[in-house]
């Protein structure tokens, strides 16, 4: 459990961030399709509707180029509605996420996570802390892009997960050199404290992802054999994107409790998962 001093930072920076968005309504809850069909099948908590002080966002984003993901495409479509990249891992991974938050930290979780459109005005604003799955395929628009920067540079933080190899890697690197061309994203050292807020954790482990598993293979994809941590950091040194680089973190979440996939792996993804949901609401 965390102490109660780290429980009262958290709720004060969920309070301190939700003013600078209180007076626009917050969009409502929804649910979309997943781009991975068995992520479709998965139960509403009974509490679904119950507001709480944090809620996992999950960014909505247009996809380019050719949208798959390890030769699958996902069932594609309109990007708004769901079934494209950004919903891999959505909704079974962030519920369950929610649920080891809610199981290991003080944190007041909500029980479901929320799809966040940049185009809905300044709903972003009303959810700190986001997950962005498969951002090798993302291609915002101009004014997304200015969002972006915008929500990061008030306080947001975006997690971005659940990519590999070098052709996704310069996928979401186009991306991010709009929203920041002047910000370099680096290698964070070992005892960086998003390392060890919570948990000590050794950075040299990959969180694996699952198909590449079932499939016979390292858990990974393309050339994407070596986990990188990386980050972009604000003027004050704070990290505004916590990059999972050729990682599946995700993925962890989904598949902690099935036998097929690493103890070990799973144990580090769902303390990389801790550690970054308080790192981002204490620093």
């Amino acid at each position: 459990m965390l102490p109660r001093r780290v429980a009262r930072w958290v709720l004060a920076g969920c309070a301190l961030f939700a003013a600078a968005g209180a007076v626009y309504a917050q969009r409502e809850w929804r649910v979309y399709r997943s781009f991975e069909e068995h992520a479709d099948h998965t139960d509403l908590p009974a509490d679904w509707n119950q507001p709480a002080g944090f809620v996992i966002g999950r960014l909505m984003y247009p996809s380019g180029g050719f949208g798959g993901f390890g030769g699958f495409r996902g069932r594609g479509g309109d990007w708004r509605q769901g079934g494209t990249s950004w919903a891999v891992d959505y909704p079974k991974g962030d519920r369950y996420y929610a649920s080891i938050l809610r199981r290991l930290t003080t944190i007041d979780v909500r029980s479901v996570e929320q799809p966040v459109n940049l185009e809905d005005g300044n709903d972003v604003f009303d959810w700190p802390y986001l997950i962005v799955g498969l951002a090798g395929y993302w291609d915002l628009d101009d004014a997304m892009v200015v969002k972006l920067r915008d929500y990061l540079e008030r306080g947001g933080f975006l997690f971005a997960d659940s990519f590999f190899g070098s052709g996704q890697w310069e996928g979401f690197v186009d991306g991010m050199r709009r929203v920041f061309p002047e910000r370099e994203i680096i290698d964070l050292p070992d005892d960086h404290p998003l390392f060890h807020t919570v948990y000590n954790l050794d950075t040299t482990g990959q969180v694996p992802n699952m198909n590449s598993l079932l499939g016979g293979g390292g858990g990974w994809l393309s050339d994407g054999a070596t986990p990188h941590w990386r980050a972009i950091l604000d003027d004050s040194g704070r990290v505004m994107v916590a990059i999972a680089f050729n990682n599946d973190v995700s993925d962890s979440f989904q598949w902690a409790d099935d036998p097929e996939y690493p103890a070990a792996s799973a144990s580090l993804g769902l303390r990389m998962g801790v550690n970054f949901a308080v790192y981002a609401l204490t620093h």
